[in-house]
């Protein structure tokens, strides 16, 4: 992605720490915990490999589709899914915004895209929901922190204030890349 190489080594580690534990999930009891963080995971890798800052490793335009592809992907299967839950509504908007911040980054990996002045208007849609996502998110993670004192023994994978937390990483990193588009 575009930006200082500090920063987006920053972003790169919190995704591939997101993703690591979003791994671990997958070991849930409960089946649909498992599926969707199988999801996440994937969005959370995909982000870092993504966000390696442009002047260290700039890959070639092909690496761009096949991101586009890959989340492409993603989001036609999320599409099924979301018809049910709300939640897979999010991973279908974080899919799409994969999809458009690697067709962005195909057309032009070396410099910024602006037809013109300003920022463009869907990558202001999604600065939008992503604002708005964070800071529910966040709004949600407060009451889950205080009582997840007296949980006893949860396992890892069945925390839901600490997947709570992975959305929140995720949906902040999503608008550091939306960002530097």
């Amino acid at each position: 992605m575009h930006g200082p190489a500090s920063p987006g080594w920053l972003l790169v580690a919190l995704c591939a720490a997101t993703g690591a534990y979003c791994l671990l999930r997958m070991r849930s009891s409960v089946e649909e915990q498992r599926r969707t963080a199988g999801g996440e995971a994937l969005m959370g890798f995909g982000m870092a490999a993504m966000a390696v800052p442009a002047a260290v490793a700039a890959p070639p335009r092909w690496a761009w589709l096949a991101y586009a592809a890959v989340f492409g992907a993603a989001a036609v299967r999320t599409l099924w899914a979301a018809r049910t839950s709300p939640h897979h509504v999010h991973h279908l908007m974080g899919a799409c915004a994969m999809v458009y911040m690697a067709g962005v980054m195909a057309e032009s990996p070396g410099h910024h895209v602006q037809g013109g002045s300003g920022v463009p208007l869907l990558t202001g849609v999604l600065l939008l929901y992503f604002s708005g996502y964070v800071l529910r998110s966040g709004l949600r993670l407060l009451p889950m922190a205080t009582a997840a004192g007296g949980t006893g023994t949860v396992g890892w994978a069945d925390r839901p204030e600490l997947s709570q937390a992975c959305r929140l990483s995720m949906g902040i990193a999503m608008l550091a890349m939306l960002v530097t588009l």
